[in-house]
């Protein structure tokens, strides 16, 4: 049964809707299918009517010349008789030497036959006679022969090729649409295809544009600006209506246009009648649906890379074992069937009539295919070339104003990207109903147009750890212009008495931190969930504990919170009411305050917090009982808190790494010996207090790497500190230290010493041990002699000698490669002393560095 061209190509058939999903690679190898797929009918057609080969048998030698081999005498001498009759000689004449030594009945034979073999010998000497080899063969066993040589000589693909051929290109038009088919990518794509023609074709849709390119024209400016208020106010709500995001509320421009007479507004800038925005409305909340649906996934785009794959190597297959069987199809084969006993003949010379046509037709095949690959491999570039799974509308944002377009990916971002190779504008015109604008940017317009994009662009600044942060000051709202400045991560506001963060917040991708000084916030549901899943770090400054935004202790993602203002025992109670339980993921904890206690809620925080700072303002905290259930603190800082010992709670935070107890009154450390159970505790600083004396038992804290004891009143060192094995880091600078130790060497692992700003008179030799040291800081003492032996610090980077009673610089200092004149401070008059080589040395690797930087 043969398949109508028509019947076939209706496989390839995909509703027209579809098109606008098919890039013109795809477009391409559908016709190039489609040829492939006419070739293949074609060469069938032609292989069921004119298929099949001739054949001849090859005379090999002179038995198998006769036809059979003689079986008898008899026959032997039959056939010398009709040999004799064929070269015409006579009968007659030959007889008596053929019967001469026959027997008797032979004999007879022979004769008997001899008068019907001289007719016949009259009739063949009388007529033309024939050329050519005698086969013995009728038409017959012809017949048979080319069929069984069909079957035998003829290579497969010669018989298969056009049946090949509509297999794979079934196959490869089955895969090029198959994404248009299959039920978990169809019902979305189709969802999609028709959300996208009504977005398109939606009135709304163009005179949203055109109104925001309205507003965007120098013209139109002029004209707001010469009419009142309330058409300003009716231009932007006709733009806000279509990018209304709450389902609930109602549109904005129908809403208006009850209200105030259509005569008022620019005839460029009509309103959208209710049946526009009704249907504008509900294409917004499809649109809405129909990306919370396929945003989270990524099947269509695999399932497309799945059959481009497929087709690439469908393609990579076919040319493979095809261009192997190109040279076996031709015209002449020769033909060994096992029917030597019916013939007679053990071989046969065969032509195939169809050799020629299928010949052309494989390499026309072969062509198409190879096109048809190059366009494989072209999509597979263009899939690979960009991540298709994000879609970024930042063209149409610029275009059209509607800033507040986000970015979408997976499987909504692939299907944007496939329609921007039919049609970019389909994307631009769809784009707008992503768009979320909240109504406080409708009731503040005087406040936007005064402080544009523009300007607030100009405003942002880059910190000190690089990131961009604007700083909005004393202004009467948070400007809706904001929420476009996608790659803020800090943002500071203080004074500004209302600030509402609206859904397009959300659009601030970058943002990290944020910083509410004397800034009662309020935030709307959407942007709420933003805050709540994206900011990491949040600053409350505030005068009273109840300014504290209630939805502060609800942000479940963030790290760190910075709460300053007066957190006094009357107010904790306060802060008390609102709980902490929700900041699941909150690390950091700093309050900057006058507590006189730890407040209790803290406690909710205690599995999960790992830093706890408390800078009070001198007031002195002593109730710390809270700090023994918070063992997975790693940092506790307690500044300014008018501590006179070291709290006893410390010594419960077995995970303990980091302790800075700075600006106190601590006078003694005895209780130093309890941080021995702190098998963690690495680092102790206990600078900025009234310390005199270092206990001796200093030496069973073996887990310390960093020891600051600056900005004390130490008179001496102990020798047990120098007993502490992984001691990295010691600053004892700023006190009155007038001997260093010489078991100051035994600090093997010593890599920053500070010691500045002492007594110090003599450096001991066994310090020059520590050649691991790439700071020493020994300023401002009363050094007279830099010892020859700080040569041996071949590892120092830093060197502060500045503030003694130098006389030379030693010359072995040019033994210490690394050490530049950048990180050396001395006196100049000192440096200059230096032998030049050793200057040279210094100040050319200084160049270097630089230049290498």
């Amino acid at each position: 049964m043969m398949f109508t061209l028509t019947e076939v190509a209706s496989l390839n058939d995909i509703q027209p809707t579809y098109r606008i999903l098919k890039p013109w690679w795809d477009v391409f190898m559908d016709y190039l299918g489609l040829v492939m797929l006419m070739l293949a009918i074609f060469a069938m057609t032609m292989q069921i009517t004119k298929d099949q080969v001739a054949c001849l048998p090859c005379l090999e030698d002179s038995e198998e010349a006769t036809g059979a081999k003689p079986n008898s005498f008899t026959q032997q001498t039959a056939q010398k008789a009709a040999s004799s009759a064929a070269t015409g000689a006579p009968l007659a004449n030959t007889l008596p030497l053929i019967t001469k030594d026959l027997p008797d009945d032979a004999v007879h034979e022979i004769h008997v036959t001899h008068q019907h073999t001289a007719v016949v010998q009259e009739k063949y000497v009388n007529q033309p006679q024939p050329t050519g080899v005698r086969t013995n063969l009728d038409y017959q066993q012809y017949i048979f022969i080319n069929q069984i040589c069909y079957h035998v000589a003829l290579p497969w693909y010669s018989k298969y090729f056009p049946y090949l051929t509509l297999i794979h290109t079934l196959v490869l038009m089955v895969s090029s649409n198959f994404w248009f088919k299959y039920p978990k990518t169809s019902s979305k794509i189709e969802h999609f295809v028709s959300i996208l023609g009504r977005c398109f074709e939606s009135p709304w849709t163009t005179k949203a544009l055109s109104e925001t390119a309205c507003e965007d024209s120098e013209e139109n400016k002029q004209r707001l600006t010469g009419t009142s208020a309330a058409p300003n106010q009716v231009s932007l709500e006709g733009k806000d209506d279509g990018t209304t995001a709450n389902s609930s509320t109602p549109m904005l421009g129908v809403k208006f246009s009850a209200d105030k007479p259509i005569a008022e507004v620019p005839s460029s800038m009509t309103i959208l009648d209710k049946k526009d925005g009704e249907q504008a409305k509900a294409l917004f909340e499809k649109v809405r649906k129909f990306r919370a649906h396929v945003e989270d996934s990524d099947f269509i785009y695999k399932l497309y890379v799945a059959q481009t794959v497929v087709k690439t190597v469908k393609f990579i297959l076919i040319l493979s074992y095809t261009s192997t069987f190109l040279a076996k199809i031709n015209f002449k084969h020769d033909c060994e069937p096992d029917i030597k006993q019916l013939t007679g003949y053990r071989k046969f010379f065969c032509t195939h009539n169809m050799a020629f046509m299928l010949n052309k037709l494989l390499i026309s095949y072969m062509a198409l295919i190879l096109i048809y690959g190059m366009a494989c491999l072209y999509s597979l570039f263009w899939v690979f070339r960009r991540p298709l799974k994000e879609y970024s509308f930042e063209k149409v944002r610029e275009e059209s104003s509607f800033s507040d377009i986000p970015d979408v990916k997976n499987d909504f971002a692939f299907l944007l990207h496939m329609v921007d190779q039919y049609d970019q504008l389909y994307s631009k015109r769809f784009g707008v109903f992503l768009s979320e604008v909240s109504e406080n940017k409708l009731r503040e317009i005087s406040l936007n147009h005064e402080w544009t994009f523009e300007k607030l662009r100009q405003l942002v600044t880059r910190n000190a750890q690089d990131q961009q942060e604007l700083h909005l000051f004393m202004l009467s709202g948070l400007p809706n212009a904001v929420f476009d400045l996608t790659d803020l991560e800090v943002l500071k506001l203080e004074l500004i008495p209302e600030v509402r963060f609206s859904a397009k917040v959300s659009q601030m991708t970058s943002l990290q931190e944020l910083h509410l000084c004397h800034c009662p916030a309020k935030v709307e549901q959407t942007g709420f969930a933003f805050l709540r899943d994206h900011l990491r770090c949040l600053h409350v400054k505030f005068t009273d504990v109840a300014e504290i935004p209630a939805w502060v202790y609800l942000l479940r993602s963030l790290r760190e919170l910075n709460l300053i203002g007066n957190l006094s025992s009357e107010n904790n109670k306060m802060i008390g009411l609102e709980s902490m339980r929700d900041l699941r993921h909150l690390k950091t904890l700093c309050l900057k305050s006058n507590l006189t206690k730890m407040p209790t809620n803290i406690t909710e925080l205690s599995p999960h917090l790992i830093k706890l700072v408390v800078h009070n303002d001198g007031t002195k905290l002593m109730v710390l009982n809270s700090l023994k259930k918070m063992v997975s603190l790693i940092e506790l800082e307690l500044h300014t808190c008018e501590l006179e010992r070291i709290p006893h709670a410390i010594f419960s935070l077995i995970n303990l790494q980091e302790l800075d107890l700075k600006s106190n009154n601590i006078r003694t450390i005895e209780e130093i010996i309890s941080f021995q159970h702190l098998k963690r505790l690495t680092c102790l600083k206990l600078w900025h207090n009234k310390i005199i004396t270092i206990p001796s038992s200093i030496g069973q804290v073996k887990s310390l790497e960093a020891l600051h004891l600056s900005h004390n009143k130490l008179e001496s060192l102990p020798p047990a500190l120098f007993t502490l094995p992984k001691l990295r880091h010691l600053d004892v600078g700023h006190n009155s230290i007038t001997v260093l130790p010489p078991d100051v060497g035994l600090l093997h692992n010593l890599q920053h010493l500070a010691i500045n700003s002492n007594k110090l008179e003599v450096l001991p030799k066994p310090l020059f041990r520590c050649t691991k040291l790439k700071v020493l800081c020994l300023g401002n003492n009363a050094l007279t002699v830099l010892p020859e032996t700080v040569g041996q610090l071949v590892q120092l980077t830093q060197l502060e000698l500045k503030g003694n009673c130098l006389d030379r610089l030693p010359p072995q200092l040019g033994n210490c490669r690394l050490l530049r004149k950048s990180g050396l401070v001395v006196e100049d008059h000192l440096f200059d002393a230096l032998p030049v080589d050793i200057k040279e040395n210094i100040s050319r690797e200084t160049t270097s560095f630089t230049s290498g930087l």
